[in-house]
């Protein structure tokens, strides 16, 4: 999964020679936190709400409300922006992303095109919708954690026995994370079976391998086997 695929394309961003006001107008009418700045076309800097928030009150208490006023007019964002960007390539994987943006603490971050042009933004609300896309949150439904045998053909076993009740997976997600060695942590997410026969399901599935937890969304039910 590709950020070119998830990024935000349509981007908001101002110009270096902007004033500061016209930053905070942008932000505040957008509901966003973070503008590339542009030079010429091209990224030069970025500028966050905090950014903003940081340039206008160090004066603010020695200021009077015009005063203030005419600080944030006259005050460009070339002044204030941060020069040294954190951006991504738009063929990063969406992994990758988010290893880049918990790195450096930060909660988006500029997408550049290969030839270096500003090609969008890639944020944590855009993270967190290629996260419910890739665990099929949307279908609601039920998610199994299993503790399950690191062999060959353990996930297909699994999967029949919930086919097998006409489940329909929606995803299949996988881990090495805190388990034994040997062993592997599966999530899977399914719906379409019939709840009066979801007893004999899990009936099969822990006959199989270790049930961690069920969470059935629908119902809003959680069980904990743990």
């Amino acid at each position: 999964m590709l950020v070119k695929n998830w990024m935000t394309r349509d981007v908001i961003a101002v110009d270096e020679g902007a004033s500061m006001q016209d930053a905070i107008a942008k932000l505040k009418e957008s509901h966003i936190r973070m503008l590339p700045v542009l030079r010429d076309g091209r990224l030069a800097g970025i500028v966050t709400d905090r950014d903003l928030k940081r340039a206008s009150a160090s004066d603010a208490t020695t200021l009077d409300i015009h005063e203030l006023l005419y600080l944030v007019k006259r005050i460009k964002v070339k002044d204030i922006m941060v020069k040294k960007v954190v951006s991504i390539s738009e063929d990063y994987t969406v992994e990758e992303a988010a290893a880049v943006l918990l790195q450096n603490k930060i909660s988006g971050a500029p997408v550049l095109a290969d030839d270096g042009r500003l090609a969008g933004v890639i944020t944590q609300s855009d993270l967190f919708k290629v996260l419910i896309s890739l665990t099929g949150m949307k279908a609601r439904g039920i998610q199994f954690c299993l503790q399950i045998k690191d062999e060959p053909g353990t996930i297909k076993v699994f999967a029949d026995i919930i086919r097998k009740y006409q489940g329909k997976v929606a995803s299949i997600l996988t881990t090495y994370d805190q388990v034994p060695e040997g062993f592997r942590k599966v999530y899977f997410r399914f719906s379409g079976v019939d709840r009066l026969k979801l007893k004999d399901l899990i009936g099969e599935v822990g006959e199989k391998g270790r049930l961690l937890y069920m969470v059935d969304h629908r119902e809003n039910e959680r069980y904990f086997y743990e």
